[in-house]
């Protein structure tokens, strides 16, 4: 291509090309992103850019001539090709930015003047084509204090701006659940921010100075147009306020200057919510599953129909309510719609083609809203019309609510009705936005662009009618344009005012001031078509930025009307019940089942319910024995999830649940490895039960599956009992527990502590076969049957032989009781007994260490009879 044509020079010195000068000016300003450069057709890439744009999306590096003797690396794409290339970038974790050719390349003789008209990051989109429409593509800040940290999450697809403040483990906790895209903090962190996150999210770094407090709320006052931050209950909130400060910087600076859809901010306050630390999110797998093709709490309860109600449900189950009459608000509602079939139906009917509302409105804030999406809106509001009508008819009080709180915005959907058109293109450029009868200069231009022929031909006949000319005709050439053919034979007819352009054989050709006028309307019709269509659908735009806040509040209604309809229509589809959620301090489940785990069998198998009682004076901890593969964890996951499910206002999968406001969750339930970080099995379990211990609450549910498994069994014996014995005494909080274990020695604990209880998941054994019941009942257990598993999960029989036989002999031949440990109780402790053995030589040693006088032993004798048991011993 002739712009990578190089300067030579006589000098050695290397000459950059004009465009390549131009190309560093720009890179210079971005010097940390990926700069797409627009040249004719064609986005390029240089150097580093062209070399990482290759590897990322599969697109031929080459090198370009950059003047004398130099070349430098180049990858580019065709420029209709960005949405297939960008979105790889983005999600690549890379910042773009978007050079385009600012001015038309055939209005001037020198080089075209470009300038990066869009940054985008993994956080800063409302590319269509880089957003999942079922999450929220969170940009996040984090600002690392001394006493508190704080932490913003900011989505200019959807408009959402939100923040919190405190400990690190609660940041933690947030990033968890908010999930972002990227996360953005101060320089002087990044060990910090390493340490913390290990590199599981994309991150930016910023300059420490935007991370302070006087600037943050400067920033935040100027565009919400406020004296401070009072309204938004944030103002005594500085942690908070630096890391919002900083999410609003970044987003501004990404060129997005239109952002009024951002007009609020809100406050997480941690006292209003269910507390899930990280490792009870990932081990209930409620939005993610650990196996490979296994399904999470979200893919079985979520079956919402639009895409504000899919991010929000997410919203509800990772945040837990943990008011008790919001909660029956919620679950009234659910419980009248679960009733109402034909009313669910018709909701549900309406709701489903209103599309994507949140982010149709970012858009136009963004001023990158499309012809079709504002047809999409004016449907929804529309759409959302008829909602309002049938919810204001509702005798439920949450729907009616909601119904009216709805704003049709009739105005605005009259107007984009009458003004664009009903086939409106996808694309601006291609025109016909505007409808007939807006503006009457368009509709003129209109009819000689898409209509000349018929205007040539009614022309031709009225003059043909006027001068008497019956062979009149009209033609057009490059040379005179459009012109009136007269034969010689009617020459005289031709009028005074026409004027006389060309002589032919047979006829002469006229142009008349009509004809020239028209000429010129027609050359130029399509240019002002397009500039008229642009500025008159620009207004429309602008009008609707009006309606930005009041539909950005339909959307929100929508999504929980969404939710709430969703909610009903599983409880019906997988016969859940009605919860009973109070301010007691019991959790009561009759006919209990895993929500995940009944769908995943097959027709032929039916899951076991099962029963559970927990409270605060009389069984606040169960301990669960049994066998592998028996279902313990699966108990332990079945009785959070329906507590969760509970205080998110979902109906429940049970026969009966009767549910004490649960504040806090926590789980320590299977096992994973953080290798890279240097943690093996034992310490991450250790990690996370003492994140545990350390913030037990009087309302805590707690579920341990196999504490102490990964270490020695005296050590994970006597770890477990520890636990269990710290959470049955805790003095000031009684959080209820179920700790499943395959330790049986732990099921002596029943007799010395008051509030401990043991149960075990039943089996039945048929000859020598093991038939898993998987219903809880209570006693304890003796055995693991861990060899039928071996021997079930196809470990060779041999192996399995060999392993019944090494069993028989430990189990003839061991000389501690209890596989292993003796139990002593003194004052509701444990102690492990060396003395009480089977052992005859051990049984000697312990009989003669009973007849010394130890009273009346010298030193010399002491370490003579110690020289004899050493003997005994045989060292």
């Amino acid at each position: 291509m002739q712009f990578y044509s190089p300067i030579m020079s006589d000098s050695t010195a290397i000459v950059e090309t004009p465009l390549m000068k131009q190309y560093y000016g720009i890179k210079a300003k971005y010097p940390d992103a990926i700069l797409l450069f627009r040249v004719g057709d064609f986005y390029e890439t240089f150097g580093e850019d062209a070399i990482k744009t290759s590897a990322v999306v599969g697109i031929v590096l080459t090198k370009r001539a950059n003047g004398a003797a130099a070349f430098i690396e180049l990858a580019g794409f065709p420029h209709h090709a960005l949405d297939t290339y960008l979105p790889k970038l983005v999600r690549a974790g890379y910042r773009v930015a978007i050079c385009d050719q600012l001015e038309d390349p055939k209005l001037t003789k020198k080089i075209v003047k470009r300038g990066v008209t869009e940054l985008i990051s993994p956080g800063v989109s409302y590319n269509d084509k880089i957003l999942e429409h079922k999450k929220n593509n969170f940009l996040a800040a984090i600002h690392f204090g001394d006493k508190q940290s704080g932490v913003s999450f900011i989505d200019i697809s959807t408009g959402e701006f939100l923040c919190a403040q405190g400990d690190l483990h609660y940041i933690e906790k947030l990033i968890q659940n908010f999930n972002p895209s990227e996360i953005i903090y101060a320089r002087p962190h990044k060990k910090l921010f390493s340490d913390q996150y290990h590199n599981k999210f994309h991150s930016y770094i910023l300059d420490e100075w935007i991370f302070k407090v006087d600037y943050a709320k400067e920033i935040l006052q100027k565009h919400f147009n406020t004296l401070s931050l009072k309204g938004y209950g944030i103002d005594d909130q500085d942690a908070a306020i630096i890391a919002a400060g900083a999410a609003f910087y970044y987003v501004s600076d990404t060129r997005q200057e239109n952002l009024k859809h951002i007009n609020s901010i809100s406050r997480v306050d941690e006292n209003s919510f269910v507390w899930l630390d990280k490792f009870s999110i990932r081990n209930l797998e409620l939005i993610n599953s650990v196996g490979e093709n296994g399904k999470s709490l979200i893919d079985v309860v979520d079956h919402t129909i639009s895409p504000m109600g899919a991010r929000l449900i997410k919203r509800w189950l990772l945040m837990p309510l943990k008011n008790v009459a919001k909660i029956e608000e919620r679950l009234n509602a659910v419980s009248y719609l679960q009733q109402q079939h034909e009313l669910n139906l018709r909701l549900s009917n309406l709701i489903k083609p209103i599309g994507d509302l949140e982010r149709i409105i970012s858009k136009v804030a963004l001023g990158k809203i499309l012809p079709r999406e504002i047809l999409q809106l004016q449907k929804a509001l529309v759409l959302i019309n008829e909602i309002k009508l049938i919810c204001n008819d509702s005798s439920n009080s949450s729907i009616r609510v909601i119904g009216e709180q709805l704003n049709a915005c009739t105005i605005i959907a009259d107007r984009i009705l009458k003004e664009i058109h009903p086939d409106a293109p996808a694309v601006l450029s291609k025109g016909n936005i505007i409808n007939s009868g807006v503006n009457d200069a368009l509709d003129e231009l209109k009819a000689i662009a898409f209509h000349g022929k018929d205007f040539l031909m009614q022309l031709q006949q009225q003059e043909a009618e006027r001068t008497g000319i019956s062979s009149l005709k009209v033609g057009f050439n490059n040379v005179f344009g459009y012109y009136l053919e007269v034969t010689h034979a009617h020459k005289e007819k031709v009028p005074e005012n026409w004027i006389r352009k060309q002589t032919l054989t047979n006829a002469e050709r006229y142009i008349t001031p009509t004809l020239k006028e028209y000429e010129e309307k027609i050359l130029g019709a399509e240019e002002k078509i397009a500039a008229i269509e642009i500025q008159l659908y620009q207004k429309i735009i602008a009008a609707v930025t009006d309606y930005i806040q009041p539909i950005q509040h339909n959307a929100a209604q929508i999504a929980q009307l969404d939710v709430l309809l969703n909610f009903a229509n599983i409880a019906i589809a997988n016969h859940y019940i009605k919860p009973l959620v109070d301010e007691s301090f019991k959790i009561e489940l009759k006919g209990a089942r895993h929500p995940v785990i009944e769908k995943n069998l097959s027709n032929t198998e039916r899951y076991i319910a099962n029963d559970l009682y927990l409270d605060n004076e009389s069984q606040q901890l169960i301990m669960i024995t049994g066998p592998n593969m028996s279902g313990k964890s699966a108990l332990l996951r079945q009785t959070a999830l329906i507590v969760l499910m509970a205080q998110a206002g979902c109906f429940v999968p049970a026969t009966h649940a009767q549910i004490g406001i649960v504040d806090k969750i926590f789980t320590r339930v299977g096992a994973t490895d953080n290798i890279s970080s240097g943690e093996s099995t034992f310490m991450v379990e250790m990690n996370e039960t003492a994140s545990i211990l350390h913030n037990l609450s009087n309302r805590s549910l707690v579920l341990l599956d196999e504490i102490g498994r990964g270490t020695a069994t005296y050590d994970g014996i006597s770890i477990a009992w520890a636990i269990a014995e710290y959470i049955h005494e805790h003095p000031l909080a009684r959080a209820k527990t179920l700790f499943a274990t395959h330790y049986h020695e732990l099921n002596e604990m029943e007799k010395s502590f008051l509030r401990i209880k043991n149960y075990h998941v039943s089996v039945k054994e048929v000859g020598s076969e093991i038939l898993f019941l998987r219903k809880l009942v209570a006693g304890g257990s003796e055995h693991s049957f861990g060899i039928h598993v071996a021997k079930l999960a196809g470990i060779p029989a041999k192996v399995v032989a060999k392993a019944e036989t090494v069993l028989q002999q430990l189990e003839l031949n061991r000389s501690i009781p209890n596989n292993g440990v003796q139990l002593n109780h003194n004052n509701g402790g444990m102690q492990l007994s060396f003395f009480q053995l089977d052992d005859p030589v051990l049984a000697q040693i312990k009989q003669e260490i009973a007849g010394i006088d130890i009273n009346n032993l010298t030193p010399i004798e002491a370490l003579n009879k110690l020289n004899e048991i050493k003997k005994h011993l045989g060292k």
